[in-house]
C-alpha cells in the first residue's frame, strides 16, 4: 500500500522560507516521479513542481519559479519542496503525489497516489 506523508507546513509572515517534506512509503520510490500540488479554499488543485525520476528532470508552475526548488533524496524515500520569498497567494494546502509516468506531467489526474496534504499559510 502507497502512503505520502507531507510535513513542514506552518504559519509564516511573507518573505519567510519554509521547507515541506514527503515520505514515501509502500512503492519503488526511486523510478517514481514525485510532484507538489496545492490547493486554496475555493479554488481547484494546481501543479506546483515536480521531479522526474528519470535523470534530474524538474517542472515548475511559472507562479513558483525561480522561488521554489523540488528535490529528492531516493534513499530517504523522500521528496522536498524549498519554498523561499513566500507570498500571501501562495497560502494553501499542499499534496504531494507520485508516479510511476517517466515523463513529468502536470494534471492531477495523471499522479494517482496523493498524501493527506499539509497547510501553509502566509501573512501580510
Amino acid at each position: 500500500q502507497v502512503r505520502l506523508v507531507e510535513s513542514g507546513g506552518g504559519l509564516v509572515q511573507a518573505g519567510a522560507s519554509l521547507r515541506l517534506s514527503c515520505a514515501a512509503s509502500g512503492l519503488t520510490f526511486s523510478i517514481y516521479t514525485m510532484a507538489w500540488f496545492r490547493q486554496a479554499p475555493g479554488k481547484e488543485r494546481e501543479f506546483v513542481a515536480a521531479h522526474s525520476w528519470t535523470g534530474s528532470s524538474t517542472s515548475y508552475a511559472d507562479s513558483v519559479k525561480g522561488r521554489f526548488t523540488i528535490s529528492r533524496d531516493n534513499a530517504k524515500n523522500t521528496v522536498y519542496l524549498q519554498m523561499n520569498s513566500l507570498k500571501p497567494d501562495d497560502t494553501a494546502a499542499y499534496y504531494c503525489a507520485a508516479s510511476v509516468r517517466s515523463s513529468i506531467a502536470r494534471a492531477p489526474n495523471d499522479y494517482p497516489h496523493w498524501g493527506q496534504g499539509t497547510q501553509v499559510t502566509v501573512s501580510a
